[in-house]
C-alpha cells in the first residue's frame, strides 16, 4: 500500500495488519499519569507587548515551560482562524486526492522539494507506522503542490505567518536565558534570506485496533521550535517526568517543543523533548507542523555565554553520520550540522 488511508479506504481491514504492531504500545499503558497535568500556556500578545512588566513577566512563564516541559501551548499568537481553518481543509484536501496524484511527489531523496509517503521508510521498517505523510521544503525556496488547486496560496501565508511567530518566541527564549533578545535569531541566521523552513502534515486514518498500533512512536524534533496544529482530534503525548501526558490543545492555539538544536544550544539548559503520536478507531486526525530554522550550512553549538568558565560544553565529540543513527538527540554531541537533521517526523 502507497498509504494507511488506501488500505482503510479498501474495505479489507478488520483487524491491524501484524507488520503495523508494535509490541510495547500496551504496556506504556501504565506510564500515563491518571489525571493531565496543566500544560504551559504562553500569551503570544504578551510576550510581543510593549509593556515591560508584561513581557518580562511571560518571558518567565516561557523559561519556565522550556525549562521544566520542553513544550507549552500558544495563545492570541495573531494568526487568524480562519487562516487555520483553510490549512486544515487544504491539507485533508491534499490526502483526499487520488493514489496516481499523491504519487507524484513520491519522492526519495531527503531534500526532494515535495515528499508524499507513508510510515517512515517502509522499505527497510520492519514495523510500519500508523500515518501517511506530506513533507515540503518551504524556505528558502517556496514548494507546493499543484493539486489541491488553492493549497499553495494557503500555504504560503500560513508558513509567513507561523514563521513569524517562531522568530518571536525565540526572541523570549533567548531573554529567558539571560541573552540578548536577538541571540538565536542572529546567531542562527533564522531571519536570513537563506534560512530554513519544513512544513510536514501527518494523516491517521482511524484504526481498527488503536491500542496495537502506533502513529508515531517516541522522538524528539531535531530543530529549535517545533509549531503543531491539529484537526481537533486529540493523538499527541508528551514525556513529562518519566510520564505520557495526552495534550488536549485549547481552542485556536499552537502547540510548540523544543527540540535537539535548542538543547545544544543553550548547553543542556533546555532539553528536546520526547513526544509521539497515538491512534483512535474514530476518526481520521490530521496534524501540522511547521519547522523554522537556520541555513542548511550552519553548525549548531552550545551558546559560550551558556558554558560556565573552567567547564567543558556539555556536548564533545562526533558529527552524527546520517539521520537514522539519533532517534533521539546525541548526548555527547558537540556539533551538530543542520542539514543532517532536518525534521523527519
Amino acid at each position: 500500500m502507497f498509504s494507511v488511508k488506501e488500505l482503510v479506504e479498501s474495505g479489507r481491514l478488520t483487524s491491524v495488519p501484524v507488520n503495523y504492531i508494535f509490541n510495547n504500545t500496551e504496556s506504556d499503558l501504565h506510564c500515563m499519569l491518571p489525571q493531565p497535568e496543566t500544560v504551559p500556556v504562553i500569551d503570544f500578545s504578551l510576550l510581543t507587548s510593549h509593556d515591560p512588566d508584561q513581557r518580562s513577566k511571560t518571558i518567565a512563564q516561557l523559561r519556565y515551560a522550556c525549562l521544566e516541559w520542553g513544550f507549552f501551548m500558544v495563545i492570541n499568537h495573531g494568526v487568524s482562524e480562519m487562516l487555520r481553518d483553510e490549512m486544515i481543509r487544504e491539507t485533508e484536501s491534499f490526502f483526499n486526492l487520488s493514489g496516481e496524484d499523491k504519487r507524484e511527489y513520491a519522492g526519495t531523496k531527503l531534500f526532494d522539494p515535495i515528499r508524499c509517503g507513508t510510515s517512515f521508510n517502509p522499505k527497510v521498517d520492519k514495523t510500519l507506522l500508523w500515518r501517511d505523510y506530506l513533507k515540503i521544503h518551504v524556505h528558502p525556496h517556496f514548494n507546493a503542490p499543484t493539486k489541491p488547486s488553492g493549497f499553495s496560496k494557503v500555504l504560503r501565508e500560513y508558513c509567513q505567518k507561523t514563521r513569524e511567530v517562531a522568530i518571536e518566541l525565540l526572541k523570549g527564549i533567548s531573554a529567558s536565558l539571560g541573552l540578548d533578545p536577538s541571540y538565536i535569531n542572529e546567531k542562527m541566521r533564522v531571519e536570513s534570506s537563506k534560512s530554513h523552513q519544513l512544513l510536514v502534515a501527518n494523516m491517521y486514518p482511524p484504526c481498527p485496533q488503536p491500542e496495537l498500533a502506533m502513529g508515531l512512536p517516541p522522538h524528539s524534533d531535531h530543530g529549535f521550535l517545533t509549531i503543531l496544529m491539529q484537526n481537533g482530534i486529540d493523538g499527541l503525548q508528551v514525556m513529562h517526568k518519566g510520564k505520557w501526558i495526552s495534550i488536549k490543545p485549547l481552542p485556536n492555539s499552537f502547540l510548540v517543543n523544543t527540540g535537539d538544536h535548542m538543547e545544544i544550544l543553550t548547553n543542556g539548559k533546555y532539553k528536546s523533548v520526547l513526544h509521539r503520536a497515538v491512534v483512535n478507531n474514530m476518526a481520521a486526525r490530521l496534524s501540522i507542523g511547521t519547522a523554522p530554522g537556520p541555513p542548511l550550512d550552519t553548525v549548531v553549538r552550545p551558546a559560550t555565554e551558556l558554558v560556565a568558565d573552567g567547564v567543558d560544553p556539555a556536548y564533545l565529540g562526533r558529527k552524527p553520520t546520517r539521520l537514522a543513527d539519533s532517534p533521539h538527540l546525541q548526548r555527547n554531541c558537540l556539533v551538530y550540522e543542520v542539514a543532517r537533521l532536518v525534521s523527519d517526523e
